[in-house]
């Protein structure tokens, strides 16, 4: 099962932040986002206008809010910004990656 067919699995805390093969396994399921520090996933994504770069916010938003794991974004003119990593350890989990990949589905379609 890929990850962008699994469920986001809210973190209850306690565990401790994905790292080392573990990280770079989920990573290279994932091409186009930047682990930055082994923190935290970025991706940035352009658009032709403000207008399909909102639209593309609000389809996040609703994935999200149906995963229960929301990401910072960042929207400007033409081009959306995604952070995510999981608060609650402030670190990555499989959830981050899971979000990831849902998004890159919402980008294609």
């Amino acid at each position: 099962m890929g990850l962008a067919e699994k469920q986001c699995v809210p973190c209850r805390g306690g565990v401790p932040p994905l790292e080392g093969a573990d990280l770079d396994g989920f990573a290279r399921q994932v091409p186009d986002w930047h682990v930055v520090h082994g923190h935290h996933l970025v991706r940035s994504f352009a658009f032709p206008d403000f207008r399909r770069a909102l639209d593309f916010v609000n389809r996040v938003g609703a994935t999200a809010e149906h995963e229960g794991h929301h990401p910072d974004l960042y929207l400007s003119w033409g081009k959306v910004e995604v952070h995510t990593w999981t608060h609650k350890i402030d670190g990555l989990t499989e959830s981050d990656f899971i979000l990831a990949a849902k998004i890159d589905q919402l980008s294609t379609g």
